[in-house]
């Protein structure tokens, strides 16, 4: 195994005096599934693309972001694990003095809006290369949304960043499938039919790709009326479903964004493949100082993404949707057992789990109403009667958890919804 290049010297070590695909993310580089723009980069590296990865580049200059060249495809921008505003704000909008996400916890590393200023450094640099946008601070902000830092509502970020195309939700379909098309010749602005994606348009909008359309109230509406903005956000909430939601047209003025249907979710072999990637499971050895965020995962192990709780409070269904995905046990336990290898294990998993731990492997028992269920939570106002929380084969994997070797104790620190506790069939 080898760390993703982070220098052109790095890259000509590998061969390669071109890449392919480069990330530019706002968190240091730390080559471990639960970070994802190295989860990502490995994916593409599976698949025989050249990946780089320019982390915390200083935003100040367009030189920074020039170390590993201009890529053959596109550069792929993520804010980090965070929206850039949350990681510099506190909630009464005072500024942190840490981030966790950077060699030392020192604050600063990054600007305010990271997607946006880091797409204006790449233009200035590289006009004629497209710009993906990907990430949390992407995801969330696709359609026209209230700012907190501001106290406005501010329009899509696709269209204040001036990228070329948005990646929303976790992203491995479509940046597979806009990477694999883009290799074959196509080019980035005919690239208008991939799930999972959001892009400007004219003010006639898009979405005849085979999708159906619907229309939300556009910025201006949204920005001047409290109930045209919740209406938005729950009509595009509605066609969060991959099997059943249609193309979201937001207009912005005289142009409009055409956020595509969801892409749909991996299945359990896929889960299994991307975290057996060739992960190094550590930072990059270029940094000198301990990484927090580092140390806090990387004595854990991912069960599953999504979230069937659809809690207003909470961006984890909206960006890695409602429906839970969640790897084998066979699979969770070979990545303990290559944890327990690394010299610094002590025997403690820190944590066994995804977004609410006693979700691991949750499903819908009834496929045809889950294809078309527009409900934005299984388990509110009340649990839905086709939900199979599936938590004896939880307990079950906690139990074989703690007989691989070298493992001492397995802890969850991922949270527990307490609520479903009544609906568990491990106790008696």
């Amino acid at each position: 195994m080898a760390f993703l290049p982070i220098t052109g010297e790095e890259a000509l070590r590998r061969g390669w005096n071109e890449l392919d695909v480069i990330f530019v993310t706002g968190d240091a580089y730390i080559d471990h599934p639960a970070f994802g723009a190295p989860l990502l980069a490995r994916l593409l590296e599976s698949r025989g693309f050249r990946v780089g990865i320019i982390a915390q580049p200083d935003w100040r200059s367009k030189e920074p972001f020039t170390v590993l060249g201009r890529p053959r495809l596109f550069f792929a921008v993520s804010a980090g694990a965070m929206d850039s505003m949350v990681a510099h704000y506190t909630p009464a909008r005072k500024l942190r003095r840490d981030d966790a996400y950077t060699p030392g916890n020192r604050h600063g590393a990054r600007p305010n809006r990271a997607v946006i200023v880091y797409t204006t450094r790449l233009k200035e640099a590289f006009r004629d290369v497209p710009v993906v946008l990907g990430g949390i601070e992407a995801s969330m902000r696709r359609f026209a949304h209230y700012d907190y830092w501001e106290d406005r509502v501010r329009r899509s970020i696709l269209f204040d960043a001036k990228a070329d195309l948005l990646v929303y939700g976790m992203g491995e379909r479509p940046l597979l499938e806009l990477a694999g098309r883009m290799r074959s010749g196509e080019r980035i602005s005919d690239l208008k039919d991939i799930r999972g994606t959001a892009y400007r348009e004219g003010r006639a909008g898009g979405g005849r790709h085979g999708f159906e359309v619907r229309e939300i109230p556009s910025w201006e509406e949204v920005a001047a009326d409290r109930k045209a903005f919740a209406d938005a956000f729950l009509l595009a909430e509605e066609e969060m479903n991959p099997f059943c939601g249609a193309a979201v047209i937001q207009r912005h003025g005289d142009r409009s964004l055409v956020c595509n249907p969801p892409a749909f979710p991996l299945v359990e072999a896929e889960m299994d493949e991307l975290y057996a990637l060739s992960f190094e499971k550590a930072p990059h050895p270029s940094y000198g100082e301990p990484i927090p965020a580092y140390e806090q995962i990387r004595n854990s192990v991912t069960t599953h993404r999504g979230c069937a709780g659809g809690c207003s409070f909470c961006a984890i269904a909206g960006h890695q949707g409602k429906l839970v995905q969640s790897r084998s046990e066979d699979s969770i336990l070979a990545e303990l057992e290559r944890l327990a290898a690394f010299p610094w294990f002590k025997g403690s998993v820190s944590d066994l789990g995804g977004p609410t731990a006693n979700m691991y492997g949750a499903c819908c028992t009834n496929a045809a109403a889950m294809r078309q269920c527009r409900r934005p939570s299984c388990i509110h106002p009340k649990p839905c009667p086709k939900l199979d929380l599936a938590d004896q084969r939880g307990a079950a994997l906690l139990r074989r958890a703690r007989k691989v070797p070298a493992v001492r104790n397995v802890a969850i620190s991922s949270g527990v919804r307490f609520e479903l506790l009544p609906l568990a069939r491990v106790f008696p």
